[in-house]
């Protein structure tokens, strides 16, 4: 780039096509996005560029290599190696041995002009617990009762067999059981095992106003609680894979309601296609009808398509739709698009209520928080900006990225979103003050998928080359990178009691990964970079050939999973 800058073309070329071999395994990306830098009016316009140029590279070496290579250059009297290094390169020196460069993804990463400026931003402290007075908390205290009942029970029936007869006894204790029964019954007997992992999680204030639960809704999650099966690395969860037929590359996003009922796909048509799975394979009547707005504002068309698939039609946007995204409960639906808006969608009135306008450049993605009401969106423009239904401003500007944020998750507490970016970096935002307080550094190419635990302690993310990597938000520090995937890892999804991730991508794979046990060896080694932290590969899912798009573990622990098929006729 230094040559290009002085007009020098053909020395550059030599130059880089020389020693592009030496770097083609961890930066394949970077080359061929440099391979097209021709004049120096390119270098300004290609940020990748702009970065190189004005940033340094952090590299990871221990003791012994450093003291190498301090030796080497002082013996050869390297004065051109000294200035690139001083330059353009930081050293971050560890004690002890070596290690290998697959367990520690960050042993080379482009870092700011302050070496120290992720550092300090991680810093901070991070509030990573579950959410006060929730549902799942009084779930966990009425448990908490039932035990001390059933404790109680046991201690006065050792009693009442020394005074009384048999019989008193027994009337005791069948007293004490039916209370004991009637309060386990009202939240289920088998959640104890199920919220274990969650319930060792602190309690946090919410920093937004959330709205109330509804009592219906609150008895649906009990119940879903209830019946829910445990999933581990023994017990794996059932499958349900949906696959969009014949799209001839028009499919860019899907989405699963959150107890799978419904799917969504968003087309670059500028349309978006709902999907009802009770419907799927019953005739249905044609019908057509517009919303009050006209169609350009919300228009529904129920459909037989080839005589099998009934979907409802919503038109609205004015380009390629990137992303969509159901509500908690399913009765909304988001969806954002390269004209740079965002619409709200009811399924219950089949129409677009809202058109939010406030990016600047197409909107990449799109999530609804945990609780409903709140949504955060991510865009061409650098910016994640947090909304919520009944305004048409954003509520929060999130602005740090230095390229495009690609994907958005909120943290489960609503207390924090996290941002993935094609700057190769992960950050996580405070809600309340727009605050960048944790930056993930470690990726080598841009990131594409976000998943938190149910317990908020750990996050996942993947990224454009398939790895995936875990992070403690609490240390700012990576548990373990996941090597598997050979394409895009699209989307990621931990199973509801956190033991489990899946993973999809665009090598028309779904993996599940084994996320229980490597947790809890780095507890009780603390250790780091130990190959032996390194998440298990419980099981990969072939899809033939079908990219996977969205995946989604259902309340009742059912595996969904979508994707697209361009060429297929079948």
């Amino acid at each position: 780039m230094d040559l290009v800058a002085e007009g020098h073309m053909q020395e550059a070329r030599s130059f880089f096509h020389t020693f592009r071999e030496d770097h083609e395994v961890m930066h394949s990306r970077d080359l061929q996005k440099l391979e097209g830098v021709l004049s120096p009016s390119h270098l300004e316009e290609m940020e990748l560029a702009r970065s190189f140029r004005k940033n340094k590279f952090k590299i990871k070496l221990c003791e012994y290599s450093y003291e190498l290579l301090l030796q080497y250059l002082q013996k050869t009297q390297a004065l051109v190696v000294l200035g690139v290094i001083n330059e353009h390169i930081t050293f971050e020196v560890s004690p002890g041995q070596p290690s290998l460069i697959s367990d520690d993804a960050d042993v080379v990463a482009l870092i700011g002009t302050s070496k120290d400026l992720a550092k300090q931003i991680n810093q901070k402290e991070v509030h990573w617990g579950l959410l006060e007075d929730s549902v799942e908390e009084r779930m966990e205290k009425a448990l908490a009762e039932s035990d001390k009942i059933e404790a109680e029970s046991k201690d006065a029936d050792a009693e009442d067999n020394k005074k009384r007869n048999a019989e008193g006894g027994k009337q005791g204790a069948s007293l004490k059981k039916a209370k004991k029964d009637k309060l386990v019954g009202a939240t289920g007997k088998s959640v104890r095992t199920e919220t274990s992992m969650v319930s060792v999680a602190p309690r946090v204030k919410p920093e937004l106003t959330l709205p109330a639960t509804p009592v219906e809704v609150e008895q649906s999650i009990l119940e879903d609680l209830r019946n829910r099966a445990q999933l581990n690395s023994v017990a794996l969860p059932s499958v349900s894979f949906y696959t969009f037929l014949n799209t001839h590359n028009g499919l860019n996003c899907s989405s699963i309601s959150h107890d799978g009922s419904l799917v969504v796909g968003g087309f670059s048509d500028s349309s978006v296609k709902v999907w009802d799975m009770s419907k799927m394979g019953q005739p249905a009547k044609i019908s057509r009808s517009q919303g009050e707005n006209g169609p350009s504002q919300g228009e529904r068309i129920s459909t037989l398509d080839e005589g099998k698939r009934t979907y409802t039609l919503f038109q609205g946007h004015s380009g390629p739709v990137y992303s969509a995204a159901f509500s908690p409960f399913g009765d909304f639906l988001l969806s954002s698009s390269s004209d740079s808006t965002i619409r709200l969608w009811s399924t219950k009135l089949n129409a677009n209520l809202v058109c939010y306008k406030g990016h600047n450049y197409p909107v990449w993605d799109v999530q609804f928080s945990p609780v409903g009401h709140y949504f955060a969106s991510a865009s061409h423009d650098r910016t994640a900006r947090i909304w919520s239904m009944d305004k048409i401003q954003p509520l929060r500007i999130m602005a740090g990225h230095l390229s495009d944020v690609d994907c958005v998750q909120w943290h489960v507490n609503c207390n924090y979103i996290a941002t993935g970016s094609s700057d190769k970096t992960v950050r996580l935002w405070d809600v309340q003050t727009g605050e960048c307080i944790r930056m993930f550094i470690g990726h080598r190419s841009m990131v594409l998928s976000l998943a938190m635990s149910p317990d908020g302690r750990y996050m996942a993310s993947g990224d454009e080359d398939g790895t995936i990597m875990i992070w403690d938000l609490s240390t700012g520090r990576c548990v373990s990178p996941l090597l598997g995937h050979s394409s895009c890892v699209w989307t990621l999804a931990f199973s509801c009691e956190g033991a489990l991730l899946a993973s999809g991508s665009a090598d028309c794979t779904v993996k599940l990964w084994d996320v229980a046990s490597s947790t809890k060896t780095l507890k009780t080694e603390d250790t780091k970079g130990s190959s032996a932290n390194r998440l298990r590969l419980l099981k990969a899912l072939p899809t033939k050939s079908t990219p996977v798009y969205s995946l989604r573990f259902s309340r009742r622990n059912l595996l969904f999973a979508s994707g697209a098929l361009s060429l297929s006729s079948s």
